[in-house]
């Protein structure tokens, strides 16, 4: 377990768990709770940080390079998959919930949604369509 760990927050605590799927040195991967499509996943320093921007560089490289190697075993693994998302909420009024640094990695499906353009920008609704 990382040193700058809070006791209290839910990310900390599941470094102890079975629910690790993968990791590096600063960051490793589990299955979300809650995912919004088959296969989605976070990235999670193990050091209690808050945020992206509190994130030291190693972190934040390390959080992309397991995104890729997670995303090399979610096509190998499902051939429904025909893309990806990648996001993170940084702050209450952005959506972040639990305030240690996150990133998402949602699998996407051909026809998962009736219009998938915008992506990200469904974050607030009527910004979606352009």
């Amino acid at each position: 377990m990382a040193e700058d760990v809070d006791e209290t927050c839910l990310f900390c605590c599941v470094q102890s768990q079975d629910r690790i799927v993968a990791e590096l040195d600063t960051v490793y991967a589990m299955k979300d709770g809650h995912p919004v499509t088959e296969g989605h996943h976070l990235i999670i320093p193990k050091r209690h940080t808050i945020d992206f921007f509190a994130m030291t560089p190693q972190e934040r490289d390390e959080t992309s390079a397991l995104l890729v190697l997670l995303q090399q075993k979610l096509l190998t693994d499902d051939s429904s998959i025909t893309g990806f998302n990648i996001g993170m909420n940084c702050g209450e009024s952005a959506g972040q919930s639990i305030f240690h640094a996150h990133t998402h990695l949602i699998p996407r499906r051909d026809g998962d949604t009736k219009k998938p353009q915008g992506g990200v920008r469904g974050v607030i609704p009527d910004k979606m369509g352009y």
